[in-house]
């Protein structure tokens, strides 16, 4: 293989916040070295009321533990059944300059609302972790979590398939920045990190203890109908190299106020990708 180089805040989150400044809980707290207080000045008041709400039961885990601490978390949502995706996607992945449409995940393109289906030009609904991997089709659960379901051209979701995800190939017609051969895809630069971040959700969602697989990413890209997707060292690279945006913060939030209500951690801690693999 060849290789290329509205934020909502729910009342009960702010007022921990406002608790934690006015009882001085903060100004307690040990000192943190020179990256983590960086890392914490760049927080939002938000997302430090989300650590002492949401996230309190992870935090100071790691590996292991804090994979399953986070699956604890995560489980508890919501579920969609697969015509509600529709509508779903139509809030999640809104062109934030023009109401009307969504922003397609793999080419960019922003394209009306009204567009989605199955023939040559619409959008329709791409699993990014595909749903052969796992065979969770569109049942509820797996097939239906909108933290891995995109709006996306249907020729470009025909191309990607069920592949999995590495660096290199040839360019995929009518999607600039993405590459493709005969195992695997590669997703524009701007959405990269967007992908690995989906990718590791759905490792950490779906862990077998219902009636699903226990979906895994491995350093593989011939899985098959396996429960897994690779590869994992790539997309560890692409999260680093691609850091939560504003719109990807902005999905997470509908997500979790108007859907399914619950997160996807490694938008709001990207750092916890490499805690735990």
């Amino acid at each position: 293989m060849s290789s290329r180089r509205r934020f909502y805040a729910r009342p009960l989150l702010a007022t921990a916040a406002s608790i934690v400044v006015l009882t001085g809980v903060a100004a307690a707290a040990p000192a943190a070295t020179p990256a983590a207080a960086s890392a914490s000045a760049d927080r939002s008041p938000q997302a430090v009321a989300l650590d002492d709400t949401y996230y309190q039961d992870a935090l100071g885990k790691t590996g292991a533990a804090l994979k399953s601490s986070l699956h604890s978390i995560i489980s508890e949502q919501t579920t969609l059944t697969y015509s509600q995706v529709w509508d779903a996607l139509k809030e999640t992945d809104e062109d934030p300059v023009n109401s009307s449409n969504v922003i397609l995940l793999y080419t960019g393109r922003s394209q009306a609302k009204s567009e989605n289906g199955g023939n040559t030009g619409d959008w329709n609904r791409e699993h990014v972790w595909a749903k052969s991997h796992g065979d969770f089709g569109t049942s509820t659960g797996p097939g239906t979590d909108i933290h891995h379901l995109r709006p996306e051209d249907v020729q470009v979701n025909s191309v990607r398939g069920n592949k999995d995800f590495d660096n290199g190939g040839s360019a995929v017609s009518g999607a600039p920045g993405n590459y493709t051969d005969s195992d695997s895809f590669e997703p524009r630069d701007a959405v990269k990190g967007d992908v690995a971040r989906m990718i590791l959700y759905m490792a950490v969602r779906y862990e077998g203890d219902d009636s699903f697989a226990d979906l895994e990413p491995n350093d593989s890209v011939s899985n098959g109908s396996a429960p897994n997707i690779g590869r994992l060292s790539v997309l560890k690279e692409w999260s680093q190299q691609d850091p939560p945006d504003s719109f990807e913060k902005n999905r997470n939030e509908v997500i979790f106020d108007q859907f399914q209500h619950n997160r996807n951690p490694f938008i709001d801690h990207p750092e916890w990708v490499d805690e735990i693999w």
